[in-house]
This record gives C-alpha cells, structure tokens and sequence, in this order.
C-alpha cells in the first residue's frame, strides 16, 4: 500500500509491503553505505528469492556474508557509482538512509521467462540480455537515489538497457512528497524484451496492489506517467493492442488475477472498503480486468500508522467472507487455511483446474514478514524515516521502529532460517507463537497475544517520540543504534515470554492456571461451542445401548 502525505493525519508518507513466502530467507538486513574505486563494477544477481539464504556475498556488508554457505553467483555487471547509500533490505530493497522508501507485490504476466539471460549467453545466441529482476532493481536504486522519480528513471534506465526476466512485478517507490507505482515484465521479442511503466498517486489518496498489475490506461503525454520508449511499439509489434482506442496496461500484458477469481480484487476491495466505506464498492465484479476499482483513493478519515497495522491484520472479519466463521475456522475460529494438492498455485488463472478455493485475506499464514514505512515531515533527521517491521504473520507480530539512520540493526532481526528453530532469531519467536496460537485461535489471540501487541505497540509509539526528543537533544546516529537494539532486544524477549507461557497454559486441550496453584486444581476442560458441535457428527454419536437403524 501506499498511504500519500495528504491521507495521513501528520503527513507522514506511508508505504507498505507484506511478504508472503514463510519458508524463504525472512532475515531483515543492514547493509551498509559504501565508497567504491572509480571504474569498479557492481555484481547483480538473480535476485528471486526461493530460499534461504536469499544471497551469500562479501560485497553487501556482514549481514550477507553468511558462513557456511556458497558464494551467490554474479549474473552480469553493471558500472558502479563512486558511493552507494545504506539501506534495509529483504526479500526486495526496503528503505534507504535517504527515506527513499520500497514495497512490492508479484503479478501474473502473458510471458514469464523463468531464468536470466547474462551477456556472455546473449553474445553466443543473439539473445538480449536478461540481467535484473525487480529484487536487484530495488536494490541498485536504493543504493543511488535519494527521490522516488529518480528511482522510477533508473530503474527504467536499467530494464531497457540490460532487460528484465521472470514475473511480473510492482514496485512502490515512494519519498518524503511524492509517490509512484512501477510495473514491469518481460516482452517475447528481442527488440523489445521488457517493459515498464510508472503512475504517479495523487497525494491525498490510498493505493493497494494485491498480486495484479493496477495501473490501467496508458498516457502518452501525461505528466502523472513515465513508461519506456519501447513499450507501446512493443506491444504493437506483438499484437497486444486494440485496433482503436486507448491501451489498457492490464489488458494488454496480462491474465489478469492471480491464482484464482478474486484471488487479488477481493483484498483490494476489502483495504478500499475498509478506508472508505462510503464508496460503497462492491465485493463482486465481472471479470479480473474490472475497472470497478479505482487505481487510488481519497479515505473518509485520515489514517495512522495503527490504522495500517489494522488493515494488515484482516481476515475479512464482520463480512459474508469472513475466514473466523464455519466448519473450515474449526471449533476455535482458526482463520488459517492451509494449501493443498488441489488449490491453485499459478500465476495466472488460465491454465490450472480449480476444483475450489479457499478466500485469500490479507492476514495469511504464509507471511514471512510485514513492515509500514513512514517518513514524518517535521521530525528531526534522525528520525525523520522509519520502517516500523514485523516478523511473520502480521495478525500476530508485532510492529517495532527501526529509524533509517542507524548504523547497523540488531542481530536477532539479521538471522534465522526457517527450516531451523533457533531462539537467537526474532523470527522465530513470532512464528512460534502465531503456530502455538492455532490450539485455540481466537482464545489465545484475544486473551494473550492481543493485549502484549497492543501494548507494546502503543509503547513503541511513546519510544519513537522519545527518540525524537533525544534526537534534538544532540543524540548521535551511534547512540540511536544502541537504543534501537536494546528496544528491540525488549521486544522479543517479552515475546519468547509469551510464547513460554503459552506453552504451559494451554498444555493437553486445558486452559492450566498458574504455577502457583495446587497441582491440577484450577485447570479448565476448554471443550468446543455447541455451535461448531451441531456442524459435526456429535450429534450421532453413542448415548444409548440401543442400535442405530
């Protein structure tokens, strides 16, 4: 999401990003500003992120250079700059020490080239080169751009020249004032092998991208967009424009959703719905290529930081699609639904057999890691940009501030894999706790995990002002860092408390009372509500000796 300066109660710019892929590399890294020999060259590498580690290099500070692990190989090289900016990174480019600040969502596309293709390839075949995902293309800007548009500019600069492989692609690229959204694919053709365009988001609006491409007509001409010079005669080279009228960016290079029918349009709906519900838009639309839903809007109440968390945190609750309702929520309202041999897994929804389909909300299972990154416009500098990151399941995490000035982030957030439980990494403490909480979901959501996040989210808010303070009273990059690691350090120790306790509390189907109590005096028979009783087969069960006929 993008939340522009003028739908923001401070005037904060906002820009979001969850990323759903739990069993990739969902380390959250420091890597560090750099000055670099003139005539150097910069490696780029694949960049999709299939798997931990994401990237193993001595090139990107000590974050990257993870032991035990090969190198991770160079597809090509592009000339470096004399000095690269620091900046956050995950699955994608995060935020830099300029603000300049990045999300993403993957999309469908009609053409989808699985693998790179580097220079020494493109030379032997008369290939274009393929070098860059969306992934590096974050990165190198964050690396060099202090300005969304100067991000947008070179990463089209970067695509067009060196070309662009893989899924389709949106990138937010937001800065302290303006905010764009950038989309990209790859093209089947050699002359023109990729393509991109860039809207810019009216301030004052909410924008959402949910795994499909939003932006819609193109505009030559238009002030609010910048595109390549070859997309529209690419396009029309391969047929994929209308014989008259304008070219629907969508149309053209797509499927449309994602997955499945409303796979995409329905979190779109629900974040719009939710931001303005006096719009009145509908759940239920024609098609995948809709043009019910505005490419951004205006929200009846400005929002807050909290506000966001709140979005994020949704399973369509209180509507007809609500995931805590029914046989499928289990007897404890469990919003999960976990992927099958028969649920759809593509990118796009025309070539696989759908036999049913489980709504996809915005909360989901397979969160790797949520963050909201918020650029405040009369803060101090120091904490004038902040990504507010949750490890994991965003229903159940918690948002903690990590200023963009700070030297390095604590190493609890820099490590883990999760095919490794480990209580060193912040990680795992979350996703222990959001699978410990399934026993009994809405129990021990609302009971025990709620009122911790809620808590300590409030008490981040206060230590974010009070950083402030500090900042104008002389405090150093050095000491915000130090402050920022024994805050976080906080944090997930309360949660591996959490977690503790939880573990003993709701042992064997019982709600067990405190350790202090009598042993087995106090425990609670939990049970299930006659409600999910009457969907089982409870009601045939044996209480009588006679035969059933």
């Amino acid at each position: 999401m993008i939340i522009t300066c003028g739908a923001t109660q401070d005037g904060s710019m906002l820009v979001t990003h969850s990323d759903d892929n739990e069993l990739s590399d969902q380390r959250f890294i420091f890597v560090p500003a750099q000055d670099h020999t003139p005539g150097s060259m910069r490696g780029i590498v694949a960049g999709i992120n299939d798997g931990y580690p994401r990237l193993v290099s001595k090139d990107r500070g000590p974050g990257y250079d993870t032991q035990g692990w090969p190198v991770t190989p160079i597809i090509g090289l592009i000339p470096q700059v004399d000095h690269t900016y620091a900046y956050f990174d995950g699955s994608y480019g995060i935020m830099n020490e300029h603000n300049l600040m990045f999300g993403e969502c993957t999309n469908g596309a009609k053409y989808m080239p699985p693998n790179p293709v580097t220079k020494e390839e493109a030379e032997k075949t008369g290939k274009h080169s393929r070098l860059f995902y969306s992934a590096e293309l974050s990165r190198v800007a964050l690396e060099r751009c202090r300005l969304a548009r100067e991000a947008v500019n070179l990463m089209g600069l970067l695509i067009d020249e060196y070309g662009y492989f893989s899924t389709g692609e949106t990138l937010l690229v937001a800065d302290e004032k303006e905010a764009w959204v950038f989309e990209m694919c790859a093209l089947p053709d050699e002359e023109y092998h990729s393509a991109w365009i860039a809207q810019r988001v009216p301030d004052g609006t909410v924008f959402v991208a949910a795994n499909e491409f939003r932006i819609r007509e193109i505009k030559p001409g238009s002030d609010d967009q910048i595109f390549s010079s070859r997309l529209i005669p690419g396009l029309t080279k391969l047929g994929w424009t209308p014989k008259e009228g304008p070219i629907d960016w969508l149309v053209a290079i797509s499927q449309g959703e994602y997955n499945h029918p409303y796979y995409s349009l329905r979190r779109v709906w629900r974040v719009f719905d939710r931001v303005n519900p006096d719009l009145g838009l509908s759940p239920w639309v024609e098609n995948g290529y809709t043009m019910e839903y505005p490419f951004s809007i205006k929200p009846k109440n400005k929002l807050q930081t909290k506000d966001v968390f709140s979005l994020y945190r949704d399973h369509y609750e209180g509507t007809q699609f609500d995931m805590t309702k029914g046989i499928a929520a289990g007897p404890y309202g469990d919003p999960t639904r976990i992927y099958g041999n028969y649920d759809g897994s593509s990118y796009d929804i025309s070539n696989h057999k759908l036999y049913g389909a489980w709504e996809r909300p915005i909360s989901v299972y397979y969160q790797g890691y949520t963050y909201v990154l918020q650029t405040q416009p009369n803060a101090h500098d120091l904490t004038k940009g902040v990504c507010w990151f949750g490890p994991d399941i965003s229903y159940t995490t918690c948002f903690v501030p990590f200023p963009a000035k700070v030297e390095r982030l604590p190493l609890s957030y820099q490590i883990g894999d999760p095919q490794k439980f480990s209580r060193a990494a912040a990680w795992w403490s979350f996703d222990f706790v959001a699978n410990w909480a399934r026993l009994n979901f809405q129990r021990i959501y609302r009971v025990d995990i709620q009122p911790l996040q809620m808590s300590l989210e409030v008490s981040q808010a206060n230590i974010l002002d009070e950083w402030e303070r500090k900042a104008h009273d002389g405090c150093s990059r050095h000491e915000l860092t130090a402050l920022c690691e024994a805050n976080a350090s906080e944090v997930i120790n309360a949660w591996w408390e959490l977690a503790d306790m939880l573990v003993a509390k709701y042992s064997d189907g019982y709600i067990n009372q405190k350790p202090s109590r009598p042993q087995n005096e106090g425990a609670v028979s939990i049970g299930y509500s006659s409600d999910w009783l009457k969907l089982t087969n409870y009601q045939t069960g044996p209480i009588s000796y006679d035969m059933d006929i």
